[in-house]
C-alpha cells in the first residue's frame, strides 16, 4: 500500500512529503511535517546558512531515537531542480554533494529524514579556498555552557582588537559556535593555522577556561576549541540547522548581548519559528564583508618564531600532514600509564 503523503508548496515547487504524521521527537510530539514546516518558517536564515555551499546530511528517517545516517554523497536519483558540486576528501577521493540554491532544496531533505544540515565553508565554483573561520567551543568535564560563552567572550575581545566582525550561536548543544567571513583566497591548511593561532591566544588569556588540546585526557574541565573544524572536509551544524535531540533543540544564531543569557535548550523547533517572525536572522549581515586571515597567519608565524609552537595533531582519517607533530595520545608515550586513551572526538 502506497505511504500517505501531503505536498507542501516551496517556491515554485511541490515537495512531496510522505508519512508527514511520523513522529520524529517524541520529547516534543514533533512530527516529520513539522520538521519541514520548521524550515520554512526559517527559510531565509537557513538558506545564507546553506546558500551555494556543499553540504552534508545528518538523517533520521526513523525519528532521533534511532541511528543517524551521515550522508556526504547526495542520491543520484532526485528530483533535476536539486544541483550538487564536486567535493574533495582528504583521502583524494571526489563525491557529489547537496548544493543548496532555493528553499525547496531543505524541505525535500527533510522529508528524507534529515535533522542537521553540515555545509562546508566554501562555496560552489572555489574548492580550495574557503570563506569561512569557524570556532567551535565544546565544553569538556564539568564545563558547560556559562563557560563556552565566556570562552566565546575572549574570542570576541580578540576579534575586536583585529577589527574582525564575528557572529556567535549555539550549537545546539551545550557549546557555542562563531564565525568569521574571511575573503576565499587561502588554502584549507592556512585558513587552519589561522584558526590554530587565534585560539592560541584565547588560550593565552584564559589557560584555566579554554584548551586546545587534542587528546581528552589533557582538557580537564574546560572548553574545547576544535581548532580541526577548519581542516578539509570537516562542519558543524549550520546556522538554523535542527540538532538530533530529544528536544529539537536548534543552532541558532544570537546576537553578543543575548549570548550570556540565553539557555540554548530553549531553543527549539518549536519556539525558534517565532523567534525569526519577530527578530528576523540576526546574522543577516554576516555576508556584507569579508575579512582578511593575515593579521591571523603573522600571529601564527609569531608564534612558531618566538615560541616554537607548530602544527598540531589532525583528525586521525587524514593523511599525515607537512609539519604536524606525531599522532601520540600523552599517556601511551610512557608505557607506565596506559589509562584514559580513550581517542579525541
Amino acid at each position: 500500500m502506497p505511504s500517505p503523503f501531503i505536498e507542501v508548496p516551496v517556491g515554485p515547487r511541490l515537495v512531496k512529503v510522505t508519512n508527514p504524521d511520523k513522529v520524529y521527537f517524541p520529547e516534543q510530539g514533533a512530527t516529520k511535517l513539522d520538521l519541514v514546516r520548521y524550515y520554512l518558517s526559517v527559510g531565509e536564515g537557513i538558506l545564507r546558512a546553506l546558500d551555494r555551499r556543499p553540504t552534508y546530511l545528518k538523517r533520521h528517517p526513523d525519528g532521533v531515537h534511532t541511528d543517524a545516517i551521515y550522508q556526504k554523497r547526495f542520491p543520484a536519483k532526485r528530483p533535476d531542480w536539486i544541483e550538487t558540486v564536486e567535493v574533495t576528501f582528504p583521502s583524494g577521493r571526489h563525491a557529489d554533494a547537496l548544493c543548496v540554491t532555493e528553499l525547496a532544496d531543505v524541505a525535500y531533505c527533510a522529508n528524507l529524514g534529515t535533522i542537521d544540515f553540515h555545509p562546508l565553508p566554501l562555496r560552489r565554483g572555489d574548492s580550495e579556498h574557503p570563506d569561512e573561520l569557524r570556532v567551535d567551543l565544546d565544553p569538556h568535564g564539568t564545563a558547560g555552557y556559562a563557560e563556552a560563552v565566556r570562552v566565546a567572550q575572549v574570542v570576541r575581545e580578540i576579534a575586536d582588537e583585529l577589527g574582525y566582525v564575528m557572529y556567535p550561536k549555539t550549537s545546539g548543544s551545550h557549546g557555542v559556535h562563531v564565525y568569521l567571513r574571511v575573503e576565499p583566497r587561502w588554502s584549507f591548511v592556512e585558513l587552519r593555522r589561522a584558526g590554530i593561532a587565534l585560539l592560541r591566544e584565547v588560550e593565552r588569556r584564559a589557560p584555566d577556561l579554554a584548551t586546545t588540546a587534542w587528546w581528552k585526557e589533557e582538557r580537564g574541565d574546560r572548553v574545547f576549541m576544535d581548532y580541526n573544524q577548519n581542516a578539509r572536509d570537516r562542519t558543524v551544524a549550520s546556522a538554523y540547522s535542527v540538532r538530533a535531540r530529544p528536544m529539537a533543540t536548534v543552532s541558532t544564531p544570537l546576537t553578543w548581548d543575548e549570548l550570556p543569557d540565553t539557555d540554548p535548550n530553549d531553543l527549539t523547533v518549536v519556539t525558534v519559528p517565532k523567534r525569526f517572525a519577530e527578530l528576523g536572522d540576526v546574522h543577516a549581515g554576516i555576508d556584507d564583508r569579508a575579512f582578511s586571515l593575515e593579521p591571523l597567519l603573522e600571529m601564527s608565524a609569531r608564534d612558531e618564531r618566538d615560541h616554537g609552537l607548530g602544527d598540531l595533531p589532525y583528525p586521525p582519517s587524514y593523511p599525515k600532514m607537512p609539519g604536524e607533530p606525531p599522532r601520540v595520545q600523552p599517556s601511551k608515550k610512557n608505557p607506565q600509564n596506559w589509562e584514559n586513551t580513550a581517542p579525541a572526538e
